[in-house]
């Protein structure tokens, strides 16, 4: 059996705790995974995994042999990024974003990555919380924060930039916002996982902190997007999602010369160690499209 599989299969074993987990993962059947785990084992001469009925652990050996076979593995995918051809890239990675991301701005990206490289699949997972990446067998996730997820490795490939916006209708029936202060009175719709809203402002060098409530919360962008299309305040939200509707008219741009903070769009995954070339390709592909 192929050396470098039996070793790609531990190693995703080791991290996962479960060889069902695994086989789903690198699409191959649960007793295919055993069997490579056994010639891992027999070729080393050594127990690497401790298998219960509950649990899947590493023995000692196997937890000393760990940072070695994933050296080994991440030096082999160098070599083959290095000498192979990028067209040849395969297999599937699977990616989380954010709803309104992946469809305002990551679905033409990765459409055009899939045109020049036939052999790769994507399966985009939708969703706006945080997810344990080795747990629900995700090869990377792209996030727009301030503060990523420390466990993970971070990568900035681009730049979130964020208006403030409200509705011609919105505009027409409520006082006249002069000045960041004016929001205080007005009705402003925020994220719901804030207990306190507050909007952070510069023009220039001067700074503002403005304390906001808002009657309409959510947790997903997309919602309050369409919650401010309809009349319902002010709300703060990317450019990505709000240039098509400033362009037509539909979302007026509300203090123009007070910009919110940019935010860093982030390459999230597991471990530099045993990245797979197809996923580094992506990453590189995509903060180049991000910056074009």
């Amino acid at each position: 059996m192929d050396k470098v599989t039996a070793a790609k299969v531990f190693i995703d074993v080791a991290h996962s705790g479960s060889f069902t987990a695994t086989a789903e993962r690198l699409e191959m059947s649960r007793p295919m995974v055993t069997r490579y785990i056994e010639a891992l084992e027999d070729w080393l001469q050594v127990r690497l995994l401790h298998r219960t009925t509950r649990k899947i652990s590493l023995t000692s050996k196997g937890a000393q042999c760990l940072p070695e076979i994933e050296k080994w593995i991440s030096q082999a995918d160098e070599l083959i990024s290095i000498t192979g051809s990028k067209d040849k890239l395969t297999g599937t990675i699977r990616l989380a974003t954010s709803t309104s991301f992946g469809f305002a701005k990551l679905s033409g990206a990765l459409a055009s990555f899939l045109k020049h490289h036939p052999l790769i699949s994507i399966d985009v997972d939708l969703q706006d919380g945080t997810s344990d990446l080795v747990e629900r067998q995700l090869d990377l996730a792209i996030r727009i924060t301030a503060n990523p997820d420390p466990s993970l490795v971070g990568k900035p490939i681009g730049v979130c930039e964020s208006i403030l916006v409200a509705s011609e209708a919105y505009i027409k029936s409520s006082s006249m916002i002069k000045e960041p202060a004016d929001l205080s009175r007005h009705q402003c719709l925020g994220y719901k996982q804030f207990d306190q809203h507050t909007w952070y402002l510069n023009n220039g060098a001067e700074q503002k902190a403005v304390n906001i409530e808002c009657r309409f919360t959510a947790n997903e962008t997309t919602n309050l997007l369409h919650a401010t299309l309809h009349g319902a305040g002010v709300a703060l939200l990317p450019t990505y999602l709000t240039e098509s509707y400033i362009q037509s008219g539909e979302l007026k741009h509300i203090l123009p010369l007070w910009k919110p903070h940019d935010l860093q769009i982030y390459a999230l995954y597991s471990s530099r160690k045993h990245l797979r070339p197809a996923v580094r390709q992506l990453i590189d592909y995509l903060e180049s499209y991000l910056n074009a």
